[in-house]
């Protein structure tokens, strides 16, 4: 069968606070794990007023404090705004609080503007020695060799697993020749999915964490009891996914009755093209969806994303999609 996970962008609603929305995100998970999901991520973004988890690795803690068996991780850390030693530390720390529970999941972008970039200290050249930091890090995760200079502490010898994240073929041919599990973001660049899928299954070279290709996919899943309360919900992320598009991120916005009455045709285009892979509506048709997705993929996990205004509503998604996922 199929695995599930979810990913959580722990969104600051409209008329909220960064505390309700990383309690939010703290009771989410919690329902997550009491649901039988395998995983749990949050992202790393800066400069973005409508969430939460800029400090990762902070939040993480938190969650996998509040949890009791579900794996709890990073999708991802971006890897360019930090020192590979300063990741392995955090990490190792996370790893030797919560063993066996925790995923270190890397992106090569930046996840912010280049102005952001500068006040981080990274800059984004930074991206270009993507591959030798994912191999600095993984070493400073692996035993200690006898003449290294240089260990984290903690994170030497707790081998936590790392995955490489994408919406582009880079990664995915990293991801390969790595022998690394590899997630695509199809949540919000669908455009390659499946073209990365083939390149990574078949470049992929076995490595002594992994045999055989992993690969996992998100996609957006708003879940209700009936179709057009779905629908309706979808419609704040939707507001955010324009956000972003005109440059104007914001807090997100409570859902709306009619989405075309709040976005114009141009951006309402561009939201849909964001939408490719989504599953929305009732239980019936989320778990057509759901299937459609796994048939066209062939994805050894599905991870499950929607930012939905109300908490309630958000486990009530989570429900229904657990339950319409069972036996996929």
């Amino acid at each position: 069968m199929t695995a599930f996970s979810v990913l959580d962008l722990s969104p600051i609603v409209e008329g909220g606070d960064a505390r309700r929305g990383l309690l939010e995100t703290t009771a989410f998970a919690q329902a997550a794990d009491r649901l039988g999901f395998t995983r749990f991520w949050v992202a790393e973004h800066h400069n973005m007023p409508g969430i939460a988890s800029a400090a990762t690795a902070v939040v993480i803690g938190q969650i996998a404090g509040a949890t009791r068996r579900i794996r709890v991780g990073s999708g991802g850390i971006m890897l360019p705004n930090h020192a590979p030693l300063v990741v392995a530390e955090q990490f190792g720390t996370l790893e030797a609080l919560y063993p066996g529970r925790i995923d270190l999941g890397l992106g090569r972008a930046p996840g912010t503007d280049g102005e952001t970039a500068r006040a981080l200290r990274r800059y984004f050249e930074a991206a270009d020695q993507f591959p030798r930091d994912v191999m600095e890090l993984q070493a400073f995760l692996d035993d200690p060799v006898e003449g290294q200079r240089v260990t984290a502490w903690p994170g030497a010898g707790s081998k936590t697993p790392i995955w490489l994240l994408g919406s582009s073929l880079f990664s995915a041919e990293l991801a390969a020749h790595l022998g690394l599990p590899f997630a695509f973001a199809s949540h919000f660049a669908p455009e390659l999915l499946l073209q990365a899928l083939q390149s990574y299954r078949a470049g992929f070279r076995a490595s002594k964490t992994l045999d055989r290709p992993y690969a996992v996919a998100a996609i957006n899943v708003f879940a209700a009891d009936s179709d057009a309360e779905a629908q309706r919900l979808s419609t704040s992320m939707q507001q955010a996914f324009a956000a972003v598009v005109t440059g104007k991120p914001g807090r997100l916005k409570p859902p709306v009755d009619d989405i075309a009455s709040v976005l114009d045709a141009r951006q309402l285009a561009a939201v849909n093209s964001r939408l490719t892979y989504a599953a929305i509506g009732g239980p019936e048709r989320v778990r057509a969806k759901l299937a459609e997705f796994i048939a066209l993929t062939g994805v050894d996990e599905v991870m499950v994303t929607g930012m939905i205004h109300d908490l309630d509503a958000r486990v009530r998604s989570l429900e229904v999609t657990a339950a319409a996922a069972e036996g996929l």
